[in-house]
């Protein structure tokens, strides 16, 4: 794609950046064919390659509005049109670069701004979250059904962590909202990583992987995030005590393998990022290469549909490793039509893009409900909490099969 990048633009690190990406661009429009809300609009600016042309005309010069901030808005950053393009044009990174610039050219609503301001205060502030999570679990039982199977129930009992040492060791960032929704997640991943011989590290320090802040336009506040995480890591890194940094939610997973991209241009901490990017592995790269102790099988839910998040199967480019663990663990997987399509979650979209996400979410289960499975496995909480909110079958993380 030719481009005509502003002279100021082009001095800056990103702007660089997004004229490689885009004249990698040749506007083919493969990439529409595998874009959910292109598929539900057929708006050609709902797609990706409208998209790139709406984030050139800004890097061209073009003062951006409303218009084009909405089109920007609509995109669930699912990268399922990377995996699509024949030429390997890095759209994530470039969608990136064009909400931040558009962010400070384009006001929002006094509405659109205060709904973004308070999702970040609510899933960021961690006595803030817990405490209403608590409340809402408490009054659960009276709540109307569809209210209710948008919060997950109060476990039952909590999973055991494992208090045996090993000398492999990784690190587990356990997120904002994932410890107060369902905190038997990671104690089923601590636990069959002990069953291995590996140990996980919980380091108090890590907050939230910065992906919340970053897609909800607050970026200096995203970076502020990841260098906490990466202050609080790196004694660990620099001593090589850990072999390994993973998240058992696969959208905080892609947003540290991307910090090496996100802080390229800080000069204090753009190699300790390119660093820990390289440490960050999906939790299924792990266990798939260590051969698990046979476990109970709950004949209850034998019947398997495994949705794998758009963040685990193209941020991360990680596929077919869960499913060779359920495999292996003696479940039987059914497969469904569309599994490489985003079921609408995308974290805060399925808030702040309500009617669009619960299209993508019906359509996604009545897929999966059409095989009939005893349960649905899943890598990321807000895939879990989005399907679970739209069916009656059971959605679990797929490592707490395995426990």
């Amino acid at each position: 794609m030719k481009t005509s990048i502003t002279p100021t633009h082009l001095e800056t690190h990103h702007g660089k950046e997004a004229n490689r990406i885009l004249r990698n661009c040749v506007h083919c429009g493969f990439c529409n064919a595998t874009c959910p809300p292109y598929q539900l609009t057929g708006d050609e600016l709902d797609g990706p390659r409208g998209r790139i042309y709406l984030i050139k005309q800004v890097l061209e010069g073009n003062h951006p509005g409303r218009h084009t901030q909405t089109h920007l808005d609509r995109c669930l950053t699912c990268r399922n049109c990377e995996s699509t393009c024949p030429s390997g044009v890095a759209y994530g990174q470039l969608v990136d670069i064009g909400r931040k610039l558009v962010s400070e050219q384009a006001r929002r609503t006094l509405t659109d701004s205060f709904k973004r301001f308070a999702l970040r205060k609510l899933f960021l502030t961690k006595t803030l979250f817990t405490t209403a999570i608590a409340a809402v679990q408490l009054a659960r039982p009276l709540l109307p059904s569809a209210i209710k199977q948008k919060v997950p129930a109060k476990p039952k009992r909590l999973l055991q962590w494992p208090e045996s040492e090993h000398e492999r060791k990784i690190i587990l960032l356990q997120g904002c909202v994932q410890p107060g929704l369902q905190p038997n997640i990671d104690r089923a991943a601590a636990i069959v990583l002990d069953r291995v011989g590996i140990q996980t590290l919980r380091i108090p320090q890590n907050g939230c992987c910065g992906g919340i802040s970053h897609h909800l336009d607050a970026f200096d506040e995203a970076r502020a995030y990841i260098k906490n995480n990466i202050d609080s890591w790196w004694p660990y890194i620099e001593n090589n005590q850990v072999e390994a940094i993973i998240s058992t939610a696969s959208g905080c997973g892609v947003t540290i393998r991307e910090y090496g991209h996100i802080l390229a241009d800080d000069d204090e901490y753009n190699l300790k990022a390119a660093r820990v990017s390289e440490l960050s592995k999906d939790l299924s790269e792990i266990v798939a290469e260590e051969s698990l102790p046979a476990s109970a099988i709950n004949t209850a839910l034998t019947k398997v549909a495994f949705h794998p998040p758009c963040t685990l199967q193209h941020g991360q480019q990680v596929r077919g490793k869960v499913e060779s663990i359920l495999e292996a663990s003696g479940r039987q997987l059914v497969t469904f039509q569309e599994s490489h399509l985003c079921c609408g979650s995308a974290g805060t979209y399925s808030i702040l893009q309500k009617t669009m996400a619960e299209k993508l979410r019906d359509r996604k289960l009545h897929y999966i409900q059409a095989e009939k499975p005893d349960v649905i496995a899943t890598a990321n909480i807000g895939c879990q909490l989005h399907l679970q909110s739209g069916t009656r079958i059971p959605v679990m993380h797929w490592v707490e099969l395995l426990v």
